[in-house]
């Protein structure tokens, strides 16, 4: 008998039980992003008018993942629904590339795993935010259609127009540094960044050029007057030389202070690389001016940066961007991490700064393993009082009842009920011996959805592999529940004893 036969009997189309990661379920997806929640989402998701941060723990598969995925898909429906309101949102889960360049940056002994990480830093975090958040950005003005095509486009020329002077240097400062895309170079990104947010070219040009143009004037002088003088001495040749350097001195002398300044930020953002002579040759674009008491993360502080993530609040709210929402998940995953609860602790410590989770405005998501519970309870009073996680809104334990993992299951199994058929419920595929109750029972002892699906879909299986395609039957026994029920028990134990695979 095959699991599709005895699905297909209950009006199932498909089953609902094959998929663990919720990245891939199409199940989930396409039927269960504003489905079935867990009881603390209120909790966790907050207001998008007003974010709040949480900290939240929980054991793999306990549905971290499909929660991120929850709160992404609430927040581009409050989008649409308040485009004078909006939500930005800056989904910080991806690791791998940071932390490749930041362990490149790295010397010696320091490039071992076990090391690595004891050199992260609070700033860290924030260039990569800023680096995600910016680059976004860009992409939408970049992308702005010329009218409003739908009430509901990211960014329109008409909301450009509305930024002044002062956020329109904010946005290219912060391109300078953070704009980080491989679709084109930094420099022709930078440039037609600034054509779109037009800024007046002949105002600036006399403020960004003049070295340049002085420089060029004294050299074309001197030549057309050392054309003019027939038989001039040698030593004269050398003071031609020495007039048309002097008249290039105010041209060096910034590049020169460029480079410097370049080469400092290039030093401390360790998260992606900004090459040298490209951040210098976009810097030099501004005007002294523009430049002058402006924040760079060119020091081995946060203080720059958080004056540079205000630029970036300012500007999203002249954009109709009234909060920002960071969504930090799968910090078990990147390769330097490997799952390594000491890993985690180093890369998510320095996050753990009631400044930074508290910036108003700004909402914190944290997905966390629960293994990093250990730690923090192991934190003496100096951690508690710089993080203040008394007022983050912890979850210290992403847990599910029986009967939220009974109505998880009968979701999904109503998701893909086939079409112009009645939805069955999960009660209906087993014997009627088999009570409610009971199967609650049994579901809260697997803690968390991952576990369950597979427990269901290898009963399934189980059910099916007895049976031929000529005498089946549609109910699934208690001797057949009971057996595969104590199987993967053993199986979870060994995993949860890291012996196995569950």
């Amino acid at each position: 008998m095959k699991v599709q036969q005895f699905l297909a009997h209950h009006g199932v189309a498909e089953n609902p039980f094959g998929q663990e990661d919720a990245t891939s379920d199409h199940v989930f997806r396409e039927h269960l992003l504003t489905g079935t929640r867990h009881p603390a989402w209120d909790k966790i998701y907050g207001s998008p008018s007003s974010p709040s941060t949480a900290v939240v723990f929980g054991e793999k598969g306990s549905g971290k993942t499909a929660m991120r995925l929850q709160i992404a898909s609430e927040l581009e429906r409050h989008n649409r629904q308040h485009p004078g309101e909006r939500a930005f949102v800056i989904e910080y889960d991806d690791f791998n590339p940071l932390l490749d360049s930041f362990r490149d940056r790295l010397h010696g002994r320091n490039k071992r795993p076990d090391r690595a990480l004891a050199r992260w830093r609070l700033w860290d975090h924030m260039d990569a935010l800023l680096m995600l958040g910016t680059t976004r950005l860009v992409d939408y003005i970049l992308d702005a259609p010329p009218v409003h095509r739908d009430e509901h486009a990211p960014l329109t020329r008409e909301k450009l127009r509305e930024l002044n002077p002062q956020q329109k240097r904010d946005i290219l400062l912060l391109a300078a540094v953070y704009d980080h895309s491989y679709n084109q170079s930094p420099w022709q990104r930078w440039r037609s960044l600034n054509k779109r947010l037009k800024r007046p070219f002949w105002k600036s040009l006399w403020g960004a050029w003049w070295d340049v143009m002085l420089g060029g004037f004294v050299t074309i002088l001197t030549v057309v007057l050392v054309w003019a003088t027939q038989g001039f001495s040698f030593l004269f040749q050398w003071w031609v030389a020495l007039v048309i350097l002097a008249g290039w001195a105010p041209w060096l002398w910034r590049q020169g202070r460029l480079t410097w300044k370049a080469w400092h930020v290039h030093r401390q953002i360790r998260v992606f690389d900004r090459l040298v002579n490209q951040l210098r040759r976009i810097l030099s674009r501004f005007e002294r001016n523009e430049l002058a008491g402006q924040p760079l993360p060119d020091k081995d502080r946060s203080d720059d940066r958080y004056e540079l993530f205000m630029k970036l609040q300012s500007v999203l709210s002249t954009l109709g961007y009234t909060s920002i929402v960071v969504l930090i998940d799968r910090v078990d995953e990147p390769h330097l991490v490997n799952g390594s609860p000491e890993r985690m602790r180093d890369l998510l410590w320095p996050m753990f700064d009631n400044k930074f989770l508290k910036q108003p405005g700004v909402g914190f998501k944290l997905l966390l393993p629960v293994e990093v519970v250990y730690y923090v309870d192991r934190e003496q009073k100096e951690f508690y009082e710089r993080s203040r996680l008394d007022k983050q809104n912890l979850i210290r334990s992403l847990e599910w009842t029986g009967q939220s993992l009974y109505d998880v299951a009968s979701d999904r199994l109503r998701a893909c009920t086939a079409e112009g058929s009645q939805p069955p419920s999960l009660h209906d595929l087993f014997e009627d011996s088999i009570t409610q109750n009971e199967l609650i029972a049994i579901f809260a002892r697997f803690r968390v959805p991952r576990h369950l699906f597979k427990f269901l879909y290898r009963l399934l299986v189980d059910h099916s592999n007895r049976y031929t395609d000529e005498a089946p039957s549609w109910k699934i026994s208690r001797e057949t529940l009971q057996a595969t029920l104590a199987l993967y028990l053993r199986d979870l134990d060994a995993f949860d004893r890291g012996m196995g695979v569950a």
